[in-house]
């Protein structure tokens, strides 16, 4: 059997970065490498260069745990121009479309409102261009740098609050900005609402600035930055202190926690629902779920190191 010293478990968990603007997701993952000492780090949700706030990493045995993270709900705070639209859908990107004086100072705050509702709910979302979205095996931000035409269709996404807080214009200058708030699904593209929101006005739209403020249940106000991490390198949460969050517990005896680590099924309890599987001694052994007959691992976080 293949074991896991418990120093690995003790090192495992998840680390908070508050990401800063001008760092890849990627950079983050090489800073957070260095200040831990270990070359197993992940993260979970990809933030945009220009794109600051919440990043979850995970940490040794944590990286494992990251894939039950992607589904949460995140939400962002965010500055969608109107008046022109760009290739990027965002500021990085070159104009491809300037709207008229005439055609931007018609668009009232009702209109806007009422193209903002119909983003918002179950919709079709046709992802920006410009994305890590693979085509045919490359990334399409790659076959747009190539100069190659990319088309991906629209998949179902969930946008559970898209707010428009406060609305300011110059209208001289070509731009009404729209300071907004949205809570979404995870694979929806915040620069495609912008882009799409401007379409449906018929002025342009992309987005100038974003901030993630939460990942499911982690939020900015937690966050580590960089500098905070690399003077005193820490973790957020242990392995135990994240499943326990994230999950439902389900307390269960020594035993059925050592068969647990084991990789072994207990009897089904009609749960519904993921769970974590927490022994007496307060350690989320794994997180489970019911399965026609068994009550199975699906992530084992504390495998038996017998």
């Amino acid at each position: 059997m293949t074991t896991t010293p418990q120093s690995i478990i003790d090192r495992s968990g998840l680390i908070v970065i508050d990401k800063p603007a001008g760092l890849t997701s990627h950079d983050v993952v090489s800073v957070v490498r260095r200040a831990m000492g270990t070359k197993k780090v992940g993260h979970a949700g990809t933030l945009d260069p220009a794109a600051t706030g919440v990043l979850v990493l995970g940490i040794e045995r944590g990286t494992r745990f990251l894939a039950h993270l992607v589904t949460a709900t995140k939400s962002y705070a965010a500055t969608i121009r109107l008046g022109a639209a760009t290739h990027t859908d965002d500021a990085e990107g070159e104009t491809i479309f300037t709207a008229t004086p005439a055609t931007l100072a018609a668009v009232s705050a009702a209109q806007i409102a009422a193209e903002v509702a119909k983003l918002t709910g179950d919709i079709m979302q046709r992802p920006t261009a410009v994305s890590a979205i693979k085509i045919n095996g490359k990334r399409a931000h790659e076959l747009v740098r190539l100069g190659e035409k990319v088309d991906i269709p629209a998949r179902p996404v969930t946008v559970s609050r898209f707010e428009v807080l406060s609305i300011d214009s110059d209208l001289s200058a070509g731009w009404i900005d729209l300071k907004v708030e949205v809570d979404c699904s995870s694979g929806t593209y915040i620069r495609a609402l912008a882009r799409d929101l401007g379409e449906a006005l018929g002025v342009g739209g992309h987005l100038t600035a974003l901030r993630r403020t939460k990942l499911g249940d982690f939020n900015s106000r937690e966050a580590l930055t960089l500098a905070q991490l690399k003077e005193n390198p820490q973790l957020s949460l242990s392995l135990d202190e994240a499943l326990i969050r994230c999950f439902p517990v389900l307390e269960v005896s020594a035993s059925e926690g050592a068969d647990l680590a084991m990789g072994k099924w207990l009897e089904p309890r009609g749960l519904h629902g993921v769970y974590a599987a927490v022994d007496p001694a307060g350690h989320a052994i794994a997180l489970i779920q019911e399965k026609g007959k068994r009550l199975a691992t699906i992530f084992v976080a504390r495998p038996s190191t017998l």
